[in-house]
């Protein structure tokens, strides 16, 4: 039994390698993508606050499925398929509905799959090992976040050979090419999570999800979450890093922002797995605070000095690798065992719920007041939550 547990470890973070190659190369060319068909900093942000916050409440409701049925591996099946049909509308748009509806069913995949693939490595694992577990599958979904990106870039830099054109509009058709290509990873995401053994036990929780899960609940789990909510207020989507970059005044051209990108995740892939094996040890409270005063420094960076954003993606990478596993690892630690799957989707739903207000407060902050205010408003809500766990989290 111990080594299917381990193998399907293995397998889960395979699944998301593929996906990822998949996603991450389509997600450095959306904002573009948009902004060629038509689309502004304010369709942006509202895309990907809906987007993002409507998928991730699924979270906390397809966490409670599965411990309701006491199966996680048709659940994580279904989202990674549905978030390959999702994209498929990537290629189908003409303008920012059909971006927007392709955002919507990609997100709304992640939001079912999270919670019962994230119960799936906390159950293939023992109680000493979940932070190297998670970091394990943290680093093989960014290396093929890096893949991903690797490959796009790639692909623009050929199309950029043969013009001078920045007119993004002339980008229009190597970016749809990018998505026909990314829907081939896709798919094979979904077919290797059919290798994978279900941990469910197939009996139904004893608990089903109701309000009063928050008040059972350990009391570090509770301050955790708090902060968690305080920092995603601020974590506006990656969208609007990636399109300061192309601003005029630092220039970026599409293939210059897909390399900075590539650098965020090369950043996160090496930091992942030692940032995992760092909190069994240490503990996950220290690294989560680095992690997010990090993330509140990199912004501060981005904000106060925009021609940094390469060097700001350093600590911004390490803040993903340090955080993304840890915090789920630490759930795991302290989530009752017949609610794990739900107290992980809870966890991933509150992110979720801060993901709207985060990103929609970003582009109106931008429009209203330039593109510094949602990174320095950003940074600031990290610090805040940093100071939440370092002096509140026992």
């Amino acid at each position: 039994m111990a080594g299917k547990l381990h193998r399907n470890i293995l397998i889960t973070g395979l699944a998301s390698l593929f996906t990822d190659v998949s996603s991450e190369m389509v997600y450095p060319v959306i904002a573009l993508y948009l902004r060629a068909l038509g689309g502004g900093v304010f369709a942006l942000g509202a895309i990907e606050g809906v987007a993002e916050s409507l998928a991730s409440l699924l979270r906390v409701f397809s966490g409670a499925l599965a411990d309701r049925v006491g199966k996680r591996k048709p659940l994580a099946i279904s989202g990674y398929a549905l978030s390959t049909f999702g994209k498929a509308l990537f290629f189908l748009a003409s303008g920012w509905p059909m971006i927007f509806a392709g955002r919507v069913v990609d997100r709304f995949g992640k939001g079912i799959r999270t919670a019962p693939r994230d119960a799936m490595i906390a159950e293939s694992a023992t109680q000493d090992t979940q932070g190297r577990s998670f970091g394990l599958h943290r680093t093989l979904d960014t290396l093929g976040a890096t893949l991903g990106i690797i490959f796009t870039y790639l692909l623009l830099s050929r199309f950029q050979r043969g013009t001078q054109a920045l007119d993004l509009s002339r980008y229009i058709p190597t970016f749809r090419f990018i998505i026909l290509v990314s829907l081939v990873p896709a798919v094979l995401g979904v077919l290797v999570l059919f290798l994978s053994t279900e941990t469910g036990k197939g009996i139904r929780s004893s608990r089903p999800l109701r309000f009063a899960l928050w008040r059972d609940l350990d009391l570090r789990l509770k301050i955790f979450l708090l902060a968690t909510l305080i920092f995603t207020l601020g974590n506006s989507s990656n969208q609007f890093i990636l399109l300061r970059a192309a601003e005029k005044d630092i220039g970026f051209s599409p293939a210059s922002v897909t390399l900075l990108y590539l650098l965020y995740n090369i950043v996160y892939t090496l930091t992942s797995y030692p940032a995992g094996v760092l909190s069994d040890r240490l503990g996950r409270k220290w690294v989560l605070a680095g992690g997010f005063f990090l993330y509140a420094l990199s912004y501060y960076l981005i904000g106060f000095l925009p021609h940094t954003i390469v060097w700001a993606m350093l600590p911004y990478g390490c803040y993903s690798g340090m955080t993304e596993g840890v915090a789920k690892a630490l759930v795991a630690d302290l989530a009752p065992e017949d609610t794990r799957a739900t107290v992980l989707g809870l966890h991933a739903t509150l992110l979720g719920i801060g993901l709207f207000p985060a990103s929609f407060v970003a582009g109106t902050l931008w429009s209203a007041f330039g593109p510094q205010a949602p990174f320095l408003f950003g940074g600031s809500m990290s610090l805040l939550a940093a100071l939440l766990l370092a002096f509140a989290l026992r």
